[in-house]
Order: structure tokens, then C-alpha cells, then sequence
């Protein structure tokens, strides 16, 4: 990583995992180390947002955050990265198109949970991220429902790709996305706040 930048080659697979990792916890682990395998990606980067703009409570200092999600995950393939305080943008739609200029030929998978796929349509311009990138969305079996009826599974759902042809999503041209379930690890960043084992 040089001054904040992680690297990657023309070519490469990247998922970025995005959020305020307020703090991270085991299932950003699970999640990514699921996504490397299902995907079939080169490096997964997690990017520790500086705020989240539909949050009105602002999050632990970034340097906090990046620490701990630092001490949590040890992999050859995944980097922590604050890169969006370096480039400046505040909504994904924003960074998502700054990387795609600073990185030309990576190949970028979006990642994220079904809850957020739930309420992804409230999302600055996230229908020019769902037709710009392709989309990997992991889930408990429980949220499989909630997820393939939001407003965004229905208005893209003839671009759903099944769970066979996954490992080629990185590959594919937007819009593409898939929705993985499978085992999940029970963890949460509100409940560790709520427990009082995060203080901000």
C-alpha cells in the first residue's frame, strides 16, 4: 500500500467490502474469506469509511477502526485501507468511480450483506452502481426472502446470476449480481456496541 493506496494490478479480481467496521467483527471475516473462495477473487480490500451519510451518529475515529480491523484480520489477500479519506468522497457511488480511474483494468466486485441489498435503493446514484459493477451479495438463509424482494433484486432481476456461475462474477459486465447464502457467524456491530464492549 503506498500513502494510503492499496495495490492492485490491471487484471486483478478485487471485492471492496465497505462500512464503518464499528466496530468489525468475526462475520466481516467470514464474509470475506467466503467471498475469496465463492467470487474467486484476488484480494478483498475493506474499506473503513471516515462516516456513513444514512447514519446520523457518527462512528469511532477512523484511526480507532482501522486499528482494530487491523488486529482482527491477518490474510495475504485482504487489505484494510482508509482510502477514501484520501480521495475524499463520502458516498460510495463517488468512490466507486474515483477507483475506477485510479485503478484502469481491475476488475472490482461490489460486496455486501442482504440487509444492505434491502435498502440499497435508498443509496446516492445506486443504480448507477448496480449497472457499473458487479454485485456480490452474501446472506443468512433467513434473509434470502427480505432480500429478493427488495426494490433492487426486482428491478435487476433478470441480471441475477446464478450461484453455479459465481466464481466468474468478477468477469462479467454490469449489471450482474448474485445473492450467496450459506452459514453465517452471528455477530453484530450494533449488538457489540449495545453490550458496552465498543464505547466510542
Amino acid at each position: 500500500m503506498f500513502h494510503g493506496y492499496p495495490f492492485a494490478t490491471s487484471g486483478q479480481r478485487v471485492g471492496l467490502l465497505g462500512g464503518s467496521f464499528d466496530p468489525p467483527h468475526s462475520g466481516h471475516v467470514h464474509i470475506t474469506k467466503r467471498a475469496l473462495r465463492r467470487f474467486d477473487l484476488d484480494q478483498v480490500w475493506w474499506m473503513v469509511t471516515p462516516g456513513n451519510p444514512l447514519k446520523s451518529e457518527g462512528p469511532a475515529t477512523i484511526e480507532r477502526r482501522m486499528a482494530a480491523c487491523k488486529d482482527l484480520i491477518d490474510h495475504p489477500r485482504v487489505t484494510v485501507t482508509d482510502i477514501e479519506r484520501h480521495i475524499n468522497t463520502r458516498f460510495t457511488a463517488d468512490t466507486l468511480a474515483r477507483l475506477i480511474m485510479l485503478y484502469p483494468g481491475v476488475r472490482f466486485v461490489w460486496l455486501m450483506g442482504a440487509d444492505n441489498l434491502a435498502g440499497f435503493h435508498r443509496w446516492e446514484h445506486w443504480d448507477w452502481i448496480m449497472e457499473t459493477l458487479p454485485i456480490g451479495v452474501l446472506s443468512r438463509p433467513e434473509e434470502q426472502i427480505s432480500a429478493g424482494l427488495s426494490p433492487a433484486s426486482r428491478r435487476y432481476a433478470r441480471y441475477r446470476v446464478p450461484k453455479s456461475a459465481a466464481r466468474g462474477l468478477a468477469l462479467m459486465k454490469a449489471p450482474a449480481w448474485t445473492l450467496m447464502s450459506g452459514p453465517m457467524v452471528e455477530a453484530s456491530s450494533t449488538a457489540i456496541r449495545n453490550a458496552g464492549d465498543w464505547v466510542r
